[in-house]
């Protein structure tokens, strides 16, 4: 789903980034309304359905959904699968981990966010991974501030999940830029060097996402020509927020934390036991 307007970087007025702000926090809503009916037994073209309507309910469009052909309004992404995975009619299982990634489009803007669930009896190593990809995330943020270099957020997520935890983070998916276009200028990798890349400037609007192995971070594209998959076959997490750069601090666009009180609420998900 990566296609960028490489050439522009279209920095975001005060009026645009409340915008994007209502479209992230309907994404926002609707992996709330997932965090409350998913668990084991159900499939992911249920959770789809449902989202969908909350979405239209609303006056929104799905985001992604007939986006460079894509099916579905989430992006559900089980186990070993990275991202992009179509929900599917299988049913979920006891201990699975499951990536839903959403984008809503509402008064000429889009929003974006994503968040992994983890189904009842989950490994211990497998929730570590959930914890230290959110973990990183919010790693990532605290970067995002004016003066700045991308690469000083590149490096904040590529070195705690590498070098401290020795996962394998994901080097052909990046994050972007976001805005009146899903995916705009500029890439956000998490991977990179301190010091490097574009400097970060107020109003710059990205979609900062992680998207970390358990293993190593080689890849490869399922049949459906969509999910992209882990090529160890072992587990991958994935999050993300939607951010605005500014002079102190990041401001986040998006709100997990909502999500997490319904997490709180549902007793089929383990919590992630780390800051939103």
């Amino acid at each position: 789903m990566n296609q960028y307007n490489k050439s522009t970087i279209f920095y975001k007025t005060d009026e645009e980034v409340e915008f994007i702000r209502e479209s992230c926090m309907l994404v926002c809503k609707a992996l709330t309304h997932v965090a409350s009916i998913i668990r084991p037994g159900i499939t992911g073209v249920q959770i789809d359905k449902e989202a969908e309507t909350l979405i239209r309910d609303h006056k929104a469009k799905p985001g992604f959904k007939g986006y460079q052909g894509f099916p579905a309004t989430l992006c559900i992404s089980v186990n070993e699968a990275v991202v992009h995975g179509i929900p599917s009619k299988e049913e979920f299982k006891d201990g699975d981990i499951v990536s839903v990634d959403c984008g809503t489009f509402i008064n000429g803007f889009y929003g974006d966010a994503a968040y992994t669930f983890a189904l009842g009896d989950v490994k211990e190593e497998v929730m570590k991974l959930l914890t230290v990809t959110k973990d990183s995330l919010y790693r990532g943020i605290e970067q995002a501030i004016v003066g700045r270099r991308m690469g000083d957020i590149s490096y904040a997520i590529q070195h705690f999940c590498e070098r401290e935890h020795n996962y394998g983070v994901v080097k052909e998916l990046v994050g972007h830029g976001i805005g009146r276009n899903l995916h705009e200028a500029p890439e956000v990798p998490n991977y990179g060097r301190k010091g490097k890349g574009i400097k970060l400037q107020d109003g710059l609007v990205i979609a900062i996402e992680p998207m970390v192995n358990l293993g190593k971070r080689d890849i490869t594209k399922a049949e459906d020509d969509w999910t992209i998959i882990a090529k160890d076959q072992k587990p991958s997490a994935h999050y993300e927020h939607t951010v605005v750069v500014r002079k102190n601090k990041a401001d986040i666009l998006s709100n997990h934390k909502i999500i997490e009180e319904a997490i709180k609420n549902n007793p089929e998900i383990k919590e992630i036991s780390i800051k939103s």
